[in-house]
Formats: C-alpha cells, structure tokens, sequence
C-alpha cells in the first residue's frame, strides 16, 4: 500500500497518509506567532482543520492530538478555544505538555492522527 503525503517539502510534510490513517505535522502559528495563546490557539486549530480537509479528513475523525505549549500555566486559555473547537462528541484522545518550541513566538504546537472519512 503506498503512503501518500500532504504538503511535501525536502524536510516534511503537512501530512502522511497510510491504510487510511493520516498522521498530521506539528502545526505552529504562522500569522499570529508572538500574540497570546489563545489568538495563535485558533489559527493553529484552523490550520489543522485545512490540513484535515486536504487528507480527506474532518475533525471529527481525529484520533489523538499532542498539544505542546510553552507556558502550561495558560492551559485554561487553550481550553478555552479547543472547546469552541472540537466536535461535540467527538473529543479525540489528548496530551498536553508545557515544551520548548522551535521560535521564541511560538506559544502553541499542535499535532494530531486521524482516520480519513469513510473508515
């Protein structure tokens, strides 16, 4: 079975599709990096989502997600805009861990498995 990638760059890829599972990248705010948690939090969540559709997925088929913040102190900030995020019954499996990101204005890395639609 061969193994399809979303977004390919010589370093990564948004995306890697296997036996209908999508393994998505870390995605970082790209617009709002130095803004507040919970702005750079939604652009975050909004690219996932572009990055779901491109694999055929919907967030609702998400499996896990690994969320990485930097100040673990401002959880309640991030909850508060992944709760106006996920689909209402379908909260995927979750971790999250206060980490060291790749840019200083970065606050927020999110990276998640899904199943694509129709599984």
């Amino acid at each position: 079975m061969p193994i399809e990638r979303v977004g390919l760059t010589q370093r990564w890829c948004d995306a890697a599709i296997f036996n209908g599972i999508v393994f998505l990248a870390g995605h970082v705010a790209e617009k709002t990096a130095g803004d507040t948690l919970a702005r750079q939090t939604e652009e975050v969540l909004a690219l996932l989502e572009e990055t779901l559709e491109s694999a055929g997925c919907t967030k609702e088929g998400i499996l896990s997600v690994q969320i990485f913040v930097t100040d673990i102190a401002k959880i309640g900030e991030m909850n508060a805009v992944w709760d106006r995020w996920v689909a209402p019954g379908h909260a995927p499996a979750r971790a999250t861990v206060e980490a060291k990101l790749a840019s200083p204005g970065y606050a927020i890395e999110i990276t998640a498995v899904a199943a694509k639609k129709g599984l």
